[in-house]
């Protein structure tokens, strides 16, 4: 019995090791190259009945700046300032599912959801969220701060099989990313992070809440490029 628990323990050990360099493989062949396709979309792939996957890398360059700073007004306004975790923001979000008694709120930064959409999955989980956490570790000391902004621009969710803001932005405007206007841009981050129902539902309440929110502060959004 003793032999089998060790072994069990061991093998688990292995796993764990060899998803931390597969992670990290991942991350030193994608601070180079296009990232072509995510854990997020495979799932949608694997989990959906006909499912199409709808999906182009641009380069930072060919994405409007104004979409890149309604995602950080939207998501992460101390993106420039954190290593990866926005721990005051964590504790606001804390204090403020408590208030509500439900969760209104997440925490996530840009880092942290792109950990999440790269390599792991939706459901909430203690080992989904320490795995997100080294991920997130290992992202933010192999990639630069508009590198992980560059592949979360790409590789977020945006519709039903529609992901990175230049598919989106064909779906829903006939345009290239680039061209992008600051308020399509506002509607589209507004869009995060549930964009499945904002798609169906333009006129929800706090859909037009989070255009508002975005609008009002996406001229304090500073770019890595910006320094």
């Amino acid at each position: 019995m003793k032999k089998w628990l060790m072994r069990c323990i061991m093998l688990f050990v292995c796993f764990v090791l060899l998803i931390q360099i597969w992670i990290f493989a991942s991350l030193f062949w994608w601070r180079s190259h296009p990232v072509e396709t995510t854990m997020f979309m495979r799932t949608y792939y694997w989990t959906t009945p006909d499912a199409k996957i709808y999906h182009q890398w641009k380069d930072a360059d060919q994405i409007s700046d104004h979409f890149k700073r309604a995602v950080i007004a939207a998501e992460d306004g101390r993106f420039l300032q954190h290593k990866g975790f926005d721990w005051d923001g964590m504790m606001n979000a804390v204090q403020r599912n408590e208030k509500k008694g439900e969760v209104v709120a997440g925490g996530s930064t840009i880092s942290q959801q792109l950990a999440k959409n790269l390599f792991l999955y939706n459901k909430r989980s203690y080992i989904r969220k320490g795995q997100e956490a080294v991920a997130t570790w290992m992202m933010e000391r192999m990639w630069s701060k508009q590198r992980i902004l560059e592949v979360y621009v790409n590789s977020v969710e945006l519709g039903k099989g529609i992901y990175g803001v230049e598919a989106a932005s064909r779906h829903y405007f006939g345009k290239s990313a680039k061209n992008l206007s600051r308020d399509q841009a506002i509607k589209l981050a507004a869009m995060l992070p549930n964009p499945k129902y904002y798609q169906d539902h333009p006129n929800d309440r706090r859909y037009q809440f989070r255009q508002r929110f975005i609008n009002k502060y996406i001229s304090h959004a500073r770019l890595p490029s910006d320094d």
